[in-house]
């Protein structure tokens, strides 16, 4: 056991279908316990939870946000308020739930898969001016390849569910990468900015998402020289645009034409792969803990707003 007081509280921020810990942060939160820390998963969005009982708010499987995201935001809001830090900084992940931070990294040099932006009004004219391509339609705020169609420009099934498509969200209009099925696509993981581990996720016979829940696999696999440096590039642009400060990232990406292109950085919610990793796991813990020690005046400002409200 670790000198860190045990009264150090931390919740596991979690969603309503995911009320239990996954088994993939099984040994994450055995290893909090072990540093001297109390983790208690917590459902984000549950009017029940006294949110200022808690030193610090690790971000986990939270997900289902993007379809709550006035709500999820409130939420940060109100940790904000309350002093109680999130991991990571509820700041960063304001930027990365949307995903037009795609753009903000292309701007700084960053190799993405080449992405347009469109309100639902707009889709038309975005994709009419990509006849016959096969192209990916995402929200810009989603997840899960929630409200995600992949099709042929022209084709008549595909224009009809683009036209059905929720009329209040904006949109990622991307050309489909063929890699992501014939390759793979490739998850790096970081923790405290510094390079864990790395997975080849691939889609089932038929498919092209590479989520578990779609018949998804993902394979333990050493990424090039080249590949760690496009990851540390498009980590160094998220520094330069002000959000250097992260426990944890996973840098998703696919390899087209021997170049490493970005395909999403997930710094709120991301599948980390730590059962086949314990020891990532237990540096995690590690920075967690050393974080939340940072973090402590705040936590006791806000024990201290609660105990006087």
């Amino acid at each position: 056991m670790s000198t860190h007081a045990a009264a150090r509280r931390l919740a596991l921020a979690t969603a309503s279908i995911y009320p239990d810990i996954q088994a993939d942060d099984v040994h994450l939160a055995f290893t909090l316990e072990q540093l001297g820390l109390q983790p208690r998963v917590c459902v984000w969005n549950d009017p029940d939870v006294d949110w200022s009982q808690f030193d610090a708010v690790l971000i986990r499987t939270v997900w289902d946000y993007f379809q709550h995201y006035a709500a999820f935001r409130h939420w940060l809001n109100r940790l904000d308020e309350l002093g109680v830090p999130t991991i990571n900084d509820s700041q960063l992940i304001r930027w990365n739930s949307d995903k037009r931070y795609l753009l903000d990294l292309a701007a700084r040099g960053v190799a993405i898969i080449p992405t347009k932006l469109a309100s639902a009004r707009e889709l038309h004219d975005v994709l009419a001016a990509m006849p016959g391509l096969q192209v990916v339609v995402k929200p810009t705020v989603s997840g899960g390849a929630w409200h995600t169609l992949r099709g042929v420009v022209g084709d008549q099934a595909f224009d009809k569910a683009v036209t059905e498509l929720p009329a209040e969200l904006n949109y990622l209009v991307q050309p489909f990468v063929a890699e992501i099925v014939t390759d793979g696509e490739w998850s790096l993981l970081y923790f405290a900015g510094e390079f864990s581990h790395a997975v080849i996720k691939r889609p089932a016979a038929g498919d092209y998402r590479v989520q578990s829940e779609f018949g998804g696999s993902a394979d333990p696999i050493v990424p090039s020289a080249a590949t760690l440096a496009a990851a540390d590039q498009a980590l160094a642009a998220v520094a330069d645009i002000g959000h250097g400060d992260h426990a944890y990232v996973r840098v998703d990406g696919v390899i087209c034409e021997g170049r490493f292109l970005i395909m999403e950085l997930e710094l709120i919610e991301p599948f980390l792969h730590l059962g086949s990793h314990p020891q990532a796991a237990e540096r995690l813990a590690q920075h967690v803990a050393e974080r939340i020690d940072r973090t402590r005046p705040l936590a006791d400002n806000a024990y201290t707003r609660a105990a006087t409200s």
